[in-house]
């Protein structure tokens, strides 16, 4: 007759808490906890709890039951009431810091019609893979998995589909196999269309981030996507403003084409949080063309992008 000490004894150094074991006679059954663990880890897991049970004196016989727990995944909708205020750009910074900071962050590209994510992060070419009918999202290489319609069709492919052929690409994108992905960062599409309309009613996001830049023009447009997701009972987390003062690569000066503050004075009068300043800056651009997002470095770029980062963090861990 073997007790249940000796067993423990022999599963602690490989599953720590994971696994309950219990035994009857010669037989030992024991639950296996693999909540975040990929197929891979699972199975390597199985088999070394079942040869270190097996080798305990007097066990003749192992069973073993594995249990996952759901992980709760938040949705953050990364969205601009226009196009080319450099929304994927923030989408793509946003992502990777927030994993700096301990989140395990999966990134989904719903521009469908315009895909930009798997350039930013470096993966253009990847394809990714289905399993029981879902997608499995693509590594990258800053450790946040990626899905996007740049990965399912060519890169020079128009993309001329109505509504409810692009919501239902949206519904793959977002059902898809996240493993134990704790937070999704979503980059919408421009505007307040079907995308944005069956993100909400769907999948309902946790909160939106909304990028402008300075200008009065695309304030405009910022406050028709606030509008959109105050109404829908969505949260603003805050606003970025992007393009926030140009850089001069040469002598380091500052300067302001799109004008300065434009979007924090809005913030302010809206009653939302101001997340920060990204700067107009071309090492941003140079960066995001080969693949390499400025939030992965130590520039005064990167500090800009995981600023913002750090405040969506921390209004996540406030109990989004």
């Amino acid at each position: 007759m073997t007790d249940n000490t000796a067993l423990e004894i022999a599963l602690q150094p490989i599953s720590g808490s994971r696994a309950t074991a219990r035994i009857e006679g010669d037989r030992a059954s024991i639950i296996l906890d693999v909540t975040g663990l990929d197929e891979a880890a699972r199975d390597a897991m199985e088999r070394e709890v079942h040869a270190a049970a097996a080798g305990v004196a007097g066990i003749a016989t192992v069973r073993i039951a594995m249990t996952s727990q759901r992980t709760r995944r938040i949705l953050i909708a990364v969205a601009s009431g226009k196009g080319g205020v450099g929304k994927s750009t923030v989408s793509a910074n946003l992502a990777i810091g927030l994993k700096a900071l301990g989140r395990r962050v999966g990134l989904v590209d719903a521009d469908i019609y315009g895909p930009s994510q798997p350039k930013l992060m470096g993966v253009e070419g990847t394809r990714p893979t289905a399993k029981d009918k879902l997608l499995e999202p693509v590594p990258t290489p800053y450790g946040v998995p990626l899905l996007s319609m740049g990965q399912l069709v060519a890169a020079d492919q128009a993309i001329a589909w109505r509504g409810p052929m692009a919501a239902g690409a949206l519904g793959q994108l977002i059902d898809a196999d996240w493993a134990a992905q704790d937070t999704l960062v979503i980059d919408l599409p421009p505007g307040t269309g079907d995308v944005q309309l069956t993100m909400i009613q769907k999948h309902k996001p946790a909160g939106a981030v909304i990028v402008s830049t300075p200008q009065d023009l695309a304030l405009i447009d910022a406050r028709r996507a606030i509008d959109l997701f105050t109404k829908a009972g969505v949260p603003i987390i805050g606003l970025v403003e992007n393009m926030a003062g140009y850089i001069c690569p040469h002598c380091g000066e500052i300067s302001d084409p799109f004008g300065r503050g434009g979007a924090e004075a809005a913030a302010e009068a809206l009653g939302i949080d101001f997340l920060g300043r990204i700067p107009l800056d071309i090492a941003i651009r140079t960066k995001s063309d080969a693949g390499t997002p400025p939030a992965g470095g130590n520039g005064v770029e990167a500090l800009a992008f995981n600023a913002v980062a750090q405040r969506v963090f921390h209004w996540i861990e406030q109990g989004a």
